[in-house]
């Protein structure tokens, strides 16, 4: 039995106050160098994200009021709740445009990503030839901005200038590009001549970080060129599909230029095609910019949940992956 003494010695040890480390120069001049790398970025990443996105939940939470005999004594604005909320989930357009995006995404983004993949990998393979040209070919579309690549391809689209479509007429096919029908498709198409070489160049930077050493050992064990890119090359770049899967589930629900760009060409696109051309409706056509925040709002929060479930199911899957 251990004497009080003891336990009183061993209580005044443990409890005495630690005196503070003092951190060494070396330790600050770091400290203060990541500061100043870090500083700017978070400056302006508080002033064009964080900012603008606090600015539009405020605005999304606040109504027009007006004063005065028939409204005529001023403007102001009162606390909302959630009623801009409510107004944006009861309009059949705005969810019609969501259900279209979701559509949209759930075609294009396989399509898209299946033909960057394929054009990585053959790019990739060690008989290719004249890599540097074509990965060039096939990146330059993504250096177009949007807007023109939705004009250039808007002038393939309209009959009677098109020879697209006096083509697929020639030879007995009538087509409309920007019928209701194939419109989106249409769009589709342009999202996917756009964002594919971008796609690749991200995955063909992960394959280029594949060690060489696999592939020898692959080659040894007489593994095709097909075994090894679908078990060596396929299974190393699953971060690099991940990222890209993620990055076009955000880039779709935001879907905007195109649809902005074709509208006047074709009447099957309205004011609430998409999402955000509907928010983008509501805040300069419409004059109702505290509806149009809530609906952006909205817009971001869906895009967040497609994201983080997307990666938690591929979390899971590698989870059971790695306990299989």
């Amino acid at each position: 039995m251990r004497p009080s003494g003891a336990r009183g010695t061993a209580r005044r040890a443990t409890t005495r106050p630690r005196t503070p480390t003092r951190r060494s120069p070396r330790a600050r001049r770091d400290l203060l160098s990541a500061a100043g790398f870090l500083g700017p970025f978070g400056l302006l990443f508080l002033l064009t994200f964080v900012a603008p996105i606090g600015y539009a939940v405020y605005q999304s939470l606040l109504k027009p009021t007006r004063s005065g005999p028939l409204g005529l004594g001023g403007s102001g604005e009162a606390f909302a709740g959630l009623d801009n909320y409510r107004h944006a989930l009861e309009d059949d357009r705005f969810l019609a445009g969501f259900a279209r995006v979701l559509l949209f995404a759930a075609v294009q983004i396989p399509l898209m990503l299946v033909l960057a993949t394929a054009l990585a990998l053959l790019l990739d393979a060690a008989s290719a030839r004249w890599v540097g040209f074509f990965r060039t070919a096939y990146f330059l579309p993504y250096g177009v901005p949007g807007v023109i690549a939705s004009i250039l391809w808007g002038f393939l689209y309209v009959p009677g200038i098109s020879p697209l479509v006096e083509l697929a007429h020639g030879v007995g096919w009538d087509v409309d590009f920007l019928s209701r029908g194939t419109v989106l498709w249409s769009i589709a198409n342009i999202v996917t001549w756009q964002f594919t070489g971008y796609n690749m160049l991200v995955l063909i930077a992960q394959l280029k970080a594949i060690p060489t050493d696999l592939y020898e050992a692959a080659r040894i064990d007489g593994a095709s060129s097909w075994q090894t890119a679908r078990h060596i090359k396929l299974a190393l770049i699953r971060p690099a599909l991940v990222l890209t899967t993620v990055f076009s589930i955000i880039g779709t629900i935001q879907l905007f230029a195109e649809p902005m760009v074709l509208k006047p060409l074709a009447s099957a696109i309205d004011s609430g095609y998409t999402p955000n051309l509907h928010a983008y409706h509501e805040a300069f056509k419409g004059n109702n910019q505290y509806v149009a925040a809530a609906e952006a709002v909205l817009i971001a929060t869906v895009a967040c949940v497609l994201s983080f479930g997307f990666l938690r199911l591929v979390g899971r899957q590698r989870e059971r992956d790695g306990a299989g």
